[in-house]
């Protein structure tokens, strides 16, 4: 059976339309807690209260409907993950984007065209 090295990380991506709004509700409904917002990319991740399970708010224009949630998975080594997975004929979404010091991130896909995600945390490296 195949592994990617999982990390034990998981951060759900959800889709919003006003991201202060929904940070507040999230803090306030949820309990959840900021760890870090990104203004310029209209990104938030909060801490839910499930170890090493975040959830990530996208700033869009239209939110909801098709698509749902992305499930992001952290693994030690993305560029390995992805080789593996692409070995396997699995269909990326673009080239790996890095955000230098911080993250590696690469969208594939499963059979059914649902969006799936693979994170690689830069700052503990």
């Amino acid at each position: 059976m195949a592994t990617l090295n999982y990390d034990g990380g998981l951060t759900c991506a959800m889709k919003v339309t006003d991201l202060d709004k929904s940070i507040q509700w999230y803090q306030d409904i949820l309990g959840f807690e900021v760890l870090y917002k990104m203004d310029e990319m209209g990104w938030c991740e909060m801490e839910s209260a499930v170890a090493r399970v975040n959830i990530g708010l996208s700033q869009v224009e239209k939110a909801g409907g098709e698509g749902g949630a992305t499930l992001t998975w952290g693994v030690k080594d993305l560029d390995a993950a992805r080789a593996q997975l692409e070995s396997n004929d699995v269909r990326f979404d673009g080239p790996t984007q890095t955000i230098p010091g911080m993250v590696k991130l690469a969208t594939f896909f499963d059979p059914d065209d649902n969006a799936l995600m693979l994170f690689q945390d830069l700052q503990t490296q």
